[in-house]
């Protein structure tokens, strides 16, 4: 349990746009399925959140999305390469300084979404065990 509130805490700390629109009504393709599920993959990883979470207010650096993650560089850079590849954020040099911002606020409604569905999950939860 307390795995599931450390996650739902990551999500939520990032959640803060009204929710977007649904999925196409048309079937998707097996590649379409495979690329979708290659984003959600990207979002899979508690640090990966945290780094969106620092990004989210404005952009930074490197060493400022270490500072405010509390994460070490191979991790960090790991991660923001994963987030750049899925097209989460981007980047920009500026001398020696590299700059990372969100890509757009797209990912903070998938987050909004996922927050609005764990609160309902856990509004039934205790619900269920109050009596």
């Amino acid at each position: 349990m307390a795995d599931e509130d450390s996650l739902l805490h990551s999500y939520m700390a990032i959640c803060s746009v009204p929710t977007g629109e649904s999925m196409p009504s048309k079937p998707l393709s097996p590649a379409q399925l495979g690329l979708i599920a290659e984003r959600f993959k990207a979002l899979a990883e508690p640090s990966r959140l945290e780094i969106l979470h620092a990004l989210k207010e404005r952009e930074r650096t490197v060493s400022e999305i270490l500072e405010a993650t509390g994460l070490g560089q191979a991790n960090v850079s790991k991660h923001l390469q994963v987030l750049f590849t899925a097209g989460f954020v981007d980047r920009r040099k500026d001398g020696v300084n590299t700059w990372y911002r969100l890509a757009d606020q797209d990912v903070l409604r998938l987050c909004e979404l996922m927050c609005g569905r764990m609160e309902k999950e856990a509004a039934a939860r205790r619900k269920l065990f109050a009596g």
